[in-house]
């Protein structure tokens, strides 16, 4: 019985094959073979772009060089001219591979690739499997190798809408394919494993994952012996060229399409090959209106200035956004470049600049989520003083000698972790980032939304001061998740996809508890600060309250602001990139300014969009939970009295524990420091040390967050009846600053002390 019963398995398996073959004829060319447009919406229905028509040349496989043919066996088929149409051993392999979930494989031969791109279509299907089993196997046949290996060549995409070897030559490297070198073909065979992840131009960061393929293409070529090792040795990795988008495609029209087939192809929602084909209709989540109030921002603040005739650096001027909705996850609008078809890399969507102090609030989040305390048992609070000096060396760890340079070597002595985010205090950040454990906040940063494949995002104390290389859309998505109270949903672009009237499914969008409310809120409070007082007061100028931070790169080549409302997460960077060798560049000298930092033109123009996107919209305070210990940074609304200059914006010569506020007085007779005090707000905080926590109870919306000291110390429960009013001591704060039974008559004010306390 069980002879018989293999027996007949083999028949019915034979007979499977039989019937198979009979019935599935070889096919004419399907009708993908002339490529269709996508056409993508914004939300509204409206259309921002149809792609371009299909770039495709063919060629006799004799005018391919041999090396060329070569690599691209050595990257897809090594055995090509040895084995059958068909791999059944691969196949299965590849499927096992798939479902085990170590990534989805092709277990096809270039047989069955060029049935697939020529006959077939790209569907994930059993049908269209079983059809490419059977058609591969009658035409390998029928048709020689070489007009095989022809055919492939000739349909297959190379990325940037070239089908075909011919036309990926020009695409890349400007030449015809009879005159691409060893290392240009090695480079356009990696091209077909996965055209976006190993164009190098179009995504700098990828540049050691294409590397690295392009390496295995060589070495693969040794092995098979196609290349010699001395002819291997000389070969240096080819630069192509920068990739050039249709006319189609100008304006904002093309770093929008890009993204989106980026968005769909990296989450495997449709694979290259099928989105390629075309035919589909894609509505985003972007909306006009704030799209078109990104780029006049970007226009009027930047772009508008840049005279390349009068300032040389002004040639090398970049600019990337990206605004994201905090509760739902979705891209309102971004900003990829003057001109898709002038500057083709998205700045909004590559990872190859710094993020600078951008990165520093999620040392901070970190902190409150773990309960963090410094080297010496306190907890980390806003409040928390730290050695600001410059270059001090971090405690507490064991890799090494670290110690951080501040900002153009500024010395700030003791402290507060507010004042150290308000003036991005580079030695504090690192030590706070011991304190944490560095791995921890890598950890923190990735749940907030950072990529945890971003390139030098690694746990050590350097991390805090921003060198790994985010992009603009994931530090906006990492925001997003602090202006939403910590809960993160991965951002979505694409709101709806069809074909042929079939709705294509899409991921279910999951928001998830990243970090505690308190640890996000908290995270909040201190960068209002940054905007109220801060190096991000520029932001202001949205008209809304607002948390932010400002970053600066390595050496000055971006500058970076990220900020939200409670309703709406935006970040900005100004780059600097020579637009002939494409290396970083700094922006010194740029747009007449001697440098650029984060609080200049990336702040201005934030502001500008924020306000024109929240137009009309009611005014929304942030709703905060902050850490016990904690004060919220935005004073409360019933006018009143506050504190008028605060340790946090001072340090003893700034309004700090000595002047404006001190732990046994209200501060002296002297003015309480420049710049600071509360700037915006006459004392945010404590007023001081200990200054008060019971004092200004009811101290006004710009009076000091219900600190105005102790009842002899800044004043009385109250900080006085009218005091801590909205133009309070406008120059100094008043002579009595905070000293005086009930705070002074004007003292402590919204503008209270802007310059002395």
């Amino acid at each position: 019985m069980v002879l018989g019963g293999f027996i007949l398995l083999i028949l019915l398996v034979v007979g499977a094959f039989m019937a198979g073959y009979m019935l599935v004829d070889i096919p004419p060319a399907n009708k993908a073979a002339t490529k269709q447009s996508n056409v993508y919406l914004y939300s509204d229905g409206s259309q921002i772009a149809r792609d371009g028509e299909v770039n495709r040349e063919k060629v006799p496989l004799k005018q391919i060089p041999l090396t060329v043919q070569h690599a691209v066996l050595a990257a897809e088929d090594r055995d090509f001219y040895g084995e059958s149409a068909v791999d059944p051993k691969a196949m299965i392999r590849a499927a096992w591979n798939t479902v085990t979930g170590k990534g989805k494989q092709s277990g096809s031969t270039i047989t069955q690739q060029y049935v697939k791109n020529y006959y077939l279509g790209q569907e994930q299907t059993v049908s269209r499997k079983v059809k490419e089993f059977f058609i591969s196997i009658k035409l390998d046949r029928e048709v020689s190798k070489d007009d095989i290996l022809e055919g492939y060549l000739n349909t297959s995409y190379f990325g940037r809408n070239a089908y075909g070897i011919q036309a990926a030559a020009q695409a890349y490297f400007g030449e015809n394919v009879q005159d691409l070198s060893t290392a240009e073909g090695a480079y356009l065979a990696t091209l077909l494993n996965s055209p976006n992840a190993y164009d190098v131009a179009t995504h700098p960061e990828n540049k050691p994952r294409a590397a690295g393929r392009w390496n295995y293409v060589l070495d693969g070529m040794v092995k098979e012996g196609w290349l010699s090792r001395g002819e291997r040795a000389k070969a240096k990795f080819p630069k192509p060229d920068a990739a050039k988008g249709a006319a189609g495609l100008s304006g904002q029209r093309g770093y929008v399409v890009k993204a989106v087939e980026d968005y769909l192809t990296g989450n495997d929602i449709i694979d290259e090959d099928t989105l390629a084909k075309g035919g589909y209709r894609i509505t985003t989540t972007l909306e006009k209106d704030r799209q078109d109030a990104f780029k006049k921002a970007v226009d009027e603040q930047v772009m508008d200035k840049v005279d390349k005739d009068a300032r040389k650096a002004d040639r090398n001027v970049r600019a990337g956004g990206a605004s994201i909705d905090p509760a739902t996850g979705k891209v309102v609008a971004m900003y990829g470049g003057i001109d898709y078809t002038k500057q083709y890399v998205n700045n909004a969507t590559r990872r190859d600049y710094q993020v600078g102090s951008t990165f520093k609030p999620f040392v901070f989040t970190s902190a409150v989520q773990n309960g963090s305390v410094t080297q010496d048992g306190r907890p980390i609070t806003p409040n928390t003083v730290y050695d600001g000096t410059n270059k001090r060396p971090v405690q507490g760890w064991s890799g090494g000698s670290y110690a951080p340079e501040n900002e153009d070597n500024v010395d700030y002595g003791d402290i507060s972790v507010r004042t150290a985010t308000d003036k991005s205090v580079n030695s504090v950040y690192a030590q706070m980032a011991v304190d944490v454990g560095s791995d921890k906040v890598k950890d923190t940063a990735i749940d907030l939304g950072v990529p945890k494949d971003t390139p030098d995002l690694n746990a050590s104390p350097s991390i805090a001061l921003g060198p790994s290389t985010a992009s603009v859309l994931d530090m906006t998505e990492a925001y997003a998740t602090l202006a939403n109270h910590g809960k993160h949903g991965t951002y979505t672009l694409v709101e709806k996809i069809t074909r042929d009237g079939r709705e294509i499914e899409l991921p279910e969008q999951k928001t998830e508890q990243a970090v505690t409310r308190e640890a996000a809120d908290t995270t909040t409070s201190i960068l209002q600060s940054v905007v109220q007082g801060g190096t991000g007061t520029a932001a202001q100028g949205a008209g809304r309250p607002a948390a932010g931070k400002t970053g600066t790169a390595e050496n000055d080549t971006a500058a970076w602001f990220a900020g939200y409302t409670p309703e709406l997460a935006t970040v900005v960077s100004v780059m600097g990139q020579n637009p002939e060798t494409g290396a970083h560049t700094p922006l010194y000298g740029a747009l007449g300014e001697q440098r650029i930092n984060g609080g200049a033109y990336p702040a201005r123009v934030w502001a500008q969009f924020t306000k024109a996107a929240l137009e009309g919209k009611p005014v929304k305070d942030f709703d905060l939970e902050v850490e016990q210990g904690s004060d919220e940074s935005v004073p409360p609304t019933d006018p009143g009295t506050g504190d008028t200059g605060d340790q946090e914006t001072g340090g003893t010569t700034d309004g700090g524990t000595d002047s404006g506020g001190g732990p046994d007085t209200g501060g002296t007779t002297t003015t309480g420091g420049p710049d600071t005090g509360g700037t915006a707000d006459g004392g945010q905080q404590n007023g001081g040390q200990d200054g008060g926590r019971t004092g200004g109870q009811t101290g006004g919306p710009d009076g000091g967050a219900n600190n105005g000291g102790p009842t002899t110390d800044g004043g009385t429960v109250d900080g006085g009846p009218t005091d801590g009013g909205v133009q309070g001591g406008p120059t100094d704060g008043g002579t009595d600053t905070g000293g005086s039974p009930d705070g002074g008559t004007d003292d402590g004010g919204a503008l209270g002390g802007i310059t002395d306390g």
